[in-house]
């Protein structure tokens, strides 16, 4: 696994063209669209590499996905440098395929200062992520369906607490949990770490939307997309440690739905908050 964790963390160095200008590619040549998590990861690195002051870490972004990236064309990261001041900066950066932007992201970087500490309490009770079943494993049952995708290694562990998508069909539920970790070890830099968990965030949030439902991922004649995405990012954290994302539908209507996400480090720390919301299209 930590060679397919190697491969995401080369995905994510870009190849610096000009000044503000990087280059970005894709490695599942597979999919008929690039993955949402990988653009706005992409996009958070091309920021985060031109705050020159190391001690300012992202702290938020707010996300637009405009059009599908195709998988098998590089990407261009265009980042324009809004603002430097005396504790913030601030980036909005443009994903460009084909000469048209298919992204924007806006992210703010702040130094680190002192200040009262409060946060939501980490849910009791959830069993530890040993005690889950890995991908393989709680896909087995559906390997048709998967086929060599089954065995592929992959960048992140995700274990779900309740159960996946496909084996609640019809169970409806507003909310989700999951483990999650990068499978294997990473790098010290929090750029890397926060830009990992951007590219995670995107996995399972929008399919919370359509459990209430009972719906899922695969059933037919839906059809689902993110439309943006936000994230606040309170306190540090290990992208290759395990964190637990709690997730909940909070709307749904007008062919569109919208979750909410937190996420807790082991020991109970609020790391990141999300907001996401999607197409979900449901036809038939």
């Amino acid at each position: 696994m930590q060679e397919a964790l190697d491969e995401l963390v080369r995905l994510l160095a870009l190849e610096p063209i000009e000044v503000n200008i990087f280059r970005g590619q894709s490695t599942d040549e597979t999919r008929q669209r690039v993955f949402g998590g990988q653009v706005a990861a992409q996009a958070l690195v091309a920021a985060a590499r031109t705050v020159e002051d190391a001690g300012r870490l992202v702290h938020s972004l707010h996300a637009y996905f405009l059009r599908p990236g195709n998988p098998t064309a590089p990407i261009l990261y265009e980042v324009d440098r809004l603002r430097d001041g005396r504790s913030f900066s601030t980036r909005r950066v443009v994903a460009i395929q084909h000469g048209r932007a298919i992204f924007n992201l806006q992210a703010s970087f702040h130094i680190s200062e002192p200040g009262p500490d409060h946060q939501l309490t980490m849910p009791a009770g959830v069993p530890a992520p040993e005690d889950l079943p890995d991908f393989a494993t709680r896909m087995a049952p559906y390997r048709e369906q998967f086929g060599d995708l089954l065995d592929r290694p992959r960048p992140i562990d995700l274990r779900y607490v309740d159960g996946d998508s496909l084996s609640r069909k019809g169970e409806r539920s507003d909310s989700q949990r999951v483990w999650l970790r990068a499978d294997g070890e990473l790098p010290d830099d929090p750029v890397v770490h926060a830009c990992l968990i951007t590219y995670a965030s995107d996995m399972t949030l929008l399919d919370t939307t359509v459990r209430p439902f009972g719906l899922a991922w695969d059933t037919h004649g839906i059809q689902m997309a993110s439309l943006d995405h936000a994230m606040w990012f309170h306190r540090p954290f290990r992208a290759d440690e395990w964190l637990l994302y709690d997730q909940v539908a909070v709307s749904s209507g007008s062919a569109r739905g919208l979750a909410g996400g937190t996420i807790f480090t082991r020991d109970g720390r609020l790391a990141v908050s999300v907001v996401q919301e999607g197409l979900a299209r449901v036809s038939g």
